[in-house]
């Protein structure tokens, strides 16, 4: 029998541990997972996948558009968070654990298939791309939000990279699905030229201060990060504190922090 273990299984296991905690940060993403949708041009009837879900606030503004959706996530405790803002929202998602490099859908299942800050992080994009395809329908579309490697989401993550163990060999860092140039490589097997717009996320603050202490808590990447360092090496700990909000201060104004992402949309073919 071929081996059928997967080398990233670890990483990934890592992975659904490390974002049980992003709950509080999804309340921030709630205007842009409605102008995702609006971007996506989903319409009542259509049978829409969400991938990397997280606690559903993209699902649901789906869901309330009149659209059969699914949403698809790692981690099992922000599914629990999605099953209740469904409840609260009074509509019908069906909630699904899952990976978004196995997609446990059979091919052209749905219309959409839609991820706010959800697929970049599966470590393998040639996998990510290869499942959404096959899930889709011809001619059905793909949108997603992801944070660019010139702005600030981006370039705290490759700041947290330089004070966390690396990536698995093969793995890609998860801004590069911000890079349009990247994206339209990666999409260009399977879907026609992609479409890109540009928008920001607010996220408020009274200081940067509160907003990294915020982000210690709730962001996985850094909560890990900073936990290790608070025992292994406090001197490192204030470096990367002193870092954080010498990077976040030319983004935060009038007591929130301006967040530029990207937009894509695209076509099957």
């Amino acid at each position: 029998m071929a081996d059928t273990v997967d080398p990233f299984d670890e990483f990934k296991a890592n992975q659904r541990a490390m974002w049980a905690s992003f709950a509080p940060t999804a309340t921030f993403t709630t205007p842009n997972a409605a102008k995702l949708v609006t971007f996506a041009e989903i319409a009542p009837g259509q049978h829409v996948l969400d991938v990397g879900t997280g606690t559903g606030v993209v699902a649901v503004t789906a869901a309330r558009a009149g659209a059969h959706v699914t949403g698809l996530d790692l981690t099992p405790t922000l599914l629990e968070h999605a099953h209740e803002n469904a409840r609260l929202a009074g509509v019908a998602v069906a909630w699904q654990e899952g990976d978004a490099e196995r997609l446990p859908f059979a091919d052209a299942s749905f219309d959409v298939v839609i991820s706010q800050f959800g697929h970049m992080f599966a470590p393998r994009p040639a996998h990510a791309v290869a499942e959404m395809r096959r899930v889709l329908k011809a001619g059905g579309r793909i949108a997603f939000a992801t944070w660019p490697p010139e702005h600030f989401v981006g370039r705290m993550f490759a700041l947290m990279a330089r004070y966390a163990p690396p990536l698995p060999p093969g793995a890609s860092a998860p801004p590069l699905w911000g890079n349009p140039a990247i994206v339209t490589e990666r999409l260009a097997e399977g879907f026609d030229a992609p479409f890109f717009s540009r928008e920001v996320m607010y996220f408020p603050a009274l200081s940067l201060g509160h907003f990294r202490a915020f982000m210690e808590q709730s962001i996985g990447p850094m909560q890990k990060t900073v936990q290790r360092l608070e025992t292994a090496d406090p001197a490192a700990l204030a470096a990367l504190r002193a870092e954080f909000e010498a990077l976040a201060r030319p983004y935060f104004v009038d007591n929130q922090l301006h967040q530029h992402y990207l937009l894509t949309r695209a076509q099957a073919r």
